[in-house]
């Protein structure tokens, strides 16, 4: 699976950063053991999970990432030249082969909606065998809102978890549905679950962000078939108002951690 460039994760970094939940990455953590760390990181893209955590963490980590995408995981490389080592990899065919049982934990960041129920499940109990903490960081759950709305908002964001539905590469995506799906599997293979929501928080300031990203809301729309003039005037209002500095929104997100 691949489709997210550099240029995207870097705009949205910011906002990941400032969104993840503390008190599940506390509870994280607390559970790891002493001493030196060995943590597998998936989808890694570029390192957003290592520049969360490593300021968190107060021992020397050797991280193991991995992608789909080569060009993202040359650039993690060069973020973070000693303590990381990538393996680019197909998760969806090659989960399995992954080092599960050399490492103290299991990571991921913004990947857990793109997956099929399928994948869940030969995640959870990959994780579960092997008796690893996991931790599942900003997962889209359906939720935006924005400040000042339009009337076209709520039927665009309908179609926008439609289409969060396709397939991503993984089989056809929860989407939405994934973080309380993923929660759900672990808790029925024995692991205590603690979550937390990590919204993103978008100012008015973030408007190269904003254009990005509500530019992939009208795509979506033209692509589903929305009546060309609803989104041309959808589109007109959200440009004005990120180019004044006038719209904000809320983009809901859960974290969670499984523990054995």
């Amino acid at each position: 699976m691949s489709g997210f460039s550099s240029e995207w994760l870097a705009l949205r970094a910011p906002l990941d950063l400032a969104a993840r939940s503390r008190a599940v990455e506390t509870a994280f953590i607390e559970a790891l053991p002493k001493g030196a760390l060995r943590l597998l990181d998936l989808a890694s893209g570029t390192g957003s999970t290592v520049e969360a955590l490593s300021s968190l963490l107060d021992r020397p980590v050797t991280w193991q990432l991995t992608d789909y995408d080569p060009a993202l995981l040359q650039v993690a490389r060069e973020r973070w030249p000693e303590s990381i080592h990538i393996r680019q990899i197909d998760l969806q065919a090659d989960l399995e082969q992954l080092p599960f049982d050399e490492v103290e934990a299991v990571t991921t960041s913004a990947f857990l909606d793109l997956a099929s129920q399928d994948f869940l499940e030969r995640l959870a109990d990959k994780v579960v065998a092997t008796g690893k903490p996991f931790l599942a960081s900003l997962t889209y759950d359906g939720r935006s809102d924005f400040d000042p709305g339009h009337p076209t908002d709520a039927e665009l964001l309908e179609t926008l978890n439609r289409h969060q539905k396709s397939d991503k590469g993984f089989g056809p995506a929860l989407g939405p549905d994934a973080a309380t799906t993923a929660v759900s599997l672990f808790e029925d293979r024995g692991f205590q679950v603690v979550s937390g929501r990590s919204d993103w928080q978008i100012s008015p300031k973030a408007s190269a962000f904003l254009l990005e990203f509500l530019g992939g809301w009208l795509r979506v729309g033209k692509e589903l078939n929305l009546p060309d003039d609803l989104l041309d005037s959808w589109w007109q209002d959200r440009k004005e108002r990120i180019n004044s500095g006038t719209l904000a929104m809320t983009v809901g997100h859960i974290d969670f951690v499984a523990l054995p």
